[in-house]
């Protein structure tokens, strides 16, 4: 069978081929992340301003899911074969990123270890530690209009399950103040549940929302609603979302009482009473759903409270013919000013303390930058507002000069501050996390673990794939169970005794059973691509957690060489069959490798880590052995041999390295056996040369990681190459086997 041969030859080439144009890209994206990485250190955009996720390197198995899953574009890259945050100070929380891990390596922490922020302290059901007092939306935490609905339902479920109709009180069950996303979303799930309530606003329905610029584009999420079911697309104006929610409200039957300020909750769980500018509201539970627009962050100047500071912008045209400031470098502040630059005819400048932009996406980065050359916008980068006057506002630049701007009106986009007062007169307790999970902190005792805040969906979703994880090796075990009971005296017999055996026609490869079993094998290894599909396609982004996607990957994978075993009855019957069975194992083996390996190698922070402790333990040897060079007589000649094993670890390939390294051991013997003669006694150089063979063997190990996990970094690349290549040869086996003609029960 000649042609087998050729056609295999063929197919490996082709397999060598491209496995090595995909590692050069994946290589060329890793050195293009690392660079931006460097870029955003350099010019201090590596500090996110708030949520954002951290990568646990040695958790990451680098599938790369979570690249694609953030929809503001390059937030995440590849950096020493892992995913890492390489855009930090743009990152806005989505966290789709951490959805899209199948591995939990991807954590979602608040504020970092140079700046801390401060939140409400709430458990699993975003209950405070005011007890019956719940907070979702934005001034939980969680920003972005699909975080705050879901949590919003979320508690909806958890109240129409803790309120009990049987309980006497006055009021209603559930006062929601607030009707911005959070509030409408909690809102609905109540009413779907029948449980009673009041919907409380200052200002009018939609919340921040409703005070955006006139047609504003926000990102918001496909989600389903109660009433309205799917709700969402990835670009919706902010006139189309008021318009959902109001069709939503008229659905329901909903209605938010607006105009009605709150200025205080008194009573106790169960018994609550919601001060308001309208009269008491007497209620059994509260959720404050208010976010932080009502407390706009002040620059802290001089006339700062002038009428013509405001702290957004509503209608560009208002400001027709003015000149128009703008403090700030987030998203607001870039978006208003392109508002006034594309609805209005007024004179506008951007002021912003640094010399570019950071925590902003990069389509407003690109739109505001065209405006700046077109000369329609003009931008005083690294520039500080100082004092505002009726007629001017005075700058500072990051120089120390000063310079006076004539001026209309101050937009201040500063962002919000946390309604601290409010807060702490509800009693509600704060905490300020530096750069911490959701899931890590104490109760205020320090001794019980606390509940991770919002996480009961995350709890059920967990007993979930539980459940399925064992549900699949109960299958797996009755897979086994059922194909070893169909033959388990059969194939134990050598060839010739399988001829005499009453069920050979039946078992063997080509009879109806055994051919039964490599079509049903074939199609279930075949599934096995469902989780490439799911993760690669956005129309299956939404199709369950990607975690249970990878269990049944796995399960597949593992099975897959157990199945394709009882079809060829445990034998070797042609070239092209037991090559394919042979590349079944060795796909699965790569897939192992790449799930569970790839990991235990140290990652560039351990490395590094190595590197210092490397560092400390050469100083000390160093100090140490000052006192035994001083005795030989070419001390010159030592001190280079010690620069030679602390200077920076080896490089290159892994084959490489291990090919080198006996070379390298023996060339350290010669070196060593070179300075004996130096030293006055032999009890000095033992001393000497222990410390040198310590020093050594540290360089080493930092060289083998940092090999082997650029080697493991392809891994996962050859895992994807197999599986293609694998695909072909079975569809080769299936073309080779019709034309022999088995065609099983169809002929």
């Amino acid at each position: 069978m000649h042609w087998e041969w050729v056609g295999l030859a063929v197919l490996f080439v082709l397999s060598a081929w491209g496995m090595r144009t995909m590692v050069r890209a994946r290589r060329a994206r890793e050195e293009s992340d690392s660079d931006k990485l460097e870029v955003a250190i350099a010019e201090q955009r590596h500090i996110p301003p708030t949520l954002h996720p951290v990568i646990d390197p040695d958790r990451c198995i680098g599938s790369l899911s979570c690249l694609s899953a953030c929809p503001e574009g390059d937030i995440l890259g590849v950096v020493d074969g892992k995913a890492a945050l390489i855009n930090p100070s743009a990152c806005i929380g989505h966290g789709k990123c951490a959805l899209e891990c199948p591995v939990d390596a991807i954590r979602l922490v608040f504020g970092t270890s140079e700046r801390g922020v401060d939140l409400p302290e709430i458990d699993e059901h975003f209950e405070t530690s005011r007890r019956g007092l719940h907070i979702v939306g934005e001034l939980a935490g969680m920003g972005l209009i699909k975080n705050a609905i879901t949590q919003g339902l979320q508690v909806a479920r958890h109240l129409a399950q803790s309120v009990s109709a049987s309980d006497e009180a006055a009021g209603v069950d559930v006062a929601v103040i607030g009707a911005g996303p959070a509030g409408l979303a909690t809102a609905l799930g109540l009413q779907k549940a029948g449980i009673t309530f009041r919907v409380l606003e200052q200002d009018s329905v939609g919340g921040t929302i409703a005070h955006y610029p006139r047609q504003k584009v926000v990102m918001t999420e496909r989600v389903d609603l109660p009433f309205l079911g799917k709700f969402g697309k990835k670009l919706i104006s902010k006139e189309e979302l008021l318009a959902t929610w109001q069709r939503a409200l008229e659905k329901s039957g909903v209605t938010v009482e607006a105009g009605v300020k709150v200025t205080g909750i008194a009573g106790q769980d169960g018994a609550f009473v919601v001060q308001t500018s309208q009269g008491p509201v007497q209620a059994r539970k509260v959720v404050l759903a208010i976010g932080r627009r009502g407390s706009p962050r002040k620059l802290g100047v001089p006339g700062e409270d002038l009428p013509k500071v405001s702290y957004r912008l509503i209608d560009p045209q208002q400001y027709d013919g003015s000149r128009v400031l703008v403090v700030g470098g987030g998203d607001s502040a870039l978006e208003a000013a392109i508002a006034l630059a594309n609805d209005s005819d007024a004179e506008v400048t951007l002021s912003y303390r640094n010399a570019a932009f950071g925590r902003c996406r990069d389509a407003n980065k690109r739109a505001f930058k065209q405006l700046v050359e077109t000369k329609r916008v003009r931008a005083l980068m690294a520039t500080q507002t100082k004092k505002i006057t009726a007629d001017a506002v005075h700058l500072e630049a990051s120089d120390g000069r000063t310079g006076k701007l004539r001026n209309d009106f101050v937009i201040v986009c500063a962002g919000g501050e946390l309604p601290t007062e409010f807060l702490t007169s509800v009693r509600v307790n704060l905490r300020r996390l530096f750069g911490q999970a959701l899931d890590e902190g104490q109760s205020p005792s320090g001794t019980v673990p606390k509940p991770r805040r919002g996480s009961a969906k995350a709890v059920a979703e967990k007993q979930r794939h539980r459940r399925l994880v064992l549900a699949l090796f109960a299958l797996g075990a009755l897979i086994f169970a059922v194909l070893a009971a169909a033959g388990y005296d059969y194939y134990g017999l050598a060839a010739a005794e399988r001829l005499k055996h009453p069920m050979h026609k039946l078992l063997r490869p080509a009879g109806t059973w055994g051919h039964g079993v490599g079509i049903v094998a074939t199609l279930f290894m075949l599934s096995n691509f469902l989780y490439s599909v799911r993760k690669r396609f956005e129309i299956f982004k939404g199709s369950g957690p990607i975690r249970g996607w990878l269990t049944f990957h796995q399960f597949v994978g593992i099975m897959s060489p157990v199945a394709i075993a009882f079809h060829a009855t445990f034998k070797s019957n042609n070239v092209l069959a037991t090559t394919t069975s042979v590349s079944v194992a060795v796909v699965v083996l790569t897939g192992l490798v790449g799930r569970f390996i790839f990991g235990l190698v140290p990652s560039r922070e351990g490395r590094e880590s190595q590197l210092a402790e490397l560092q400390v333990r050469w100083e000390r040897l160093r100090e140490r052995i000052k006192t035994l060079v001083r005795g030989v007589t070419d001390a010159k000649a030592v001190e280079a041999a010690l620069e030679v094993v602390t200077g920076p670890p080896p490089s290159g390939s892994f084959f490489r390295f291990l090919t080198r390294l006996p070379y390298e051991t023996a060339h350290t013997r010669k070196v060593l056996r070179g300075l004996q003669p130096l030293f006055s006694s032999p009890e000095t150089f033992d001393d000497f040369a222990q410390g040198y063979r310590r020093l050594r063997t540290l360089r080493y190990q930092v060289g083998f990681y940092q090999s082997l996990r650029q080697l493991m970094s392809s891994w996962r690349i050859l895992h994807v190459v197999l599986a293609v290549t694998l695909v072909f040869m079975i569809a080769a086996h299936i073309v080779v086997s019709l034309y022999l003609g088995y065609f099983w029960v169809f002929k």
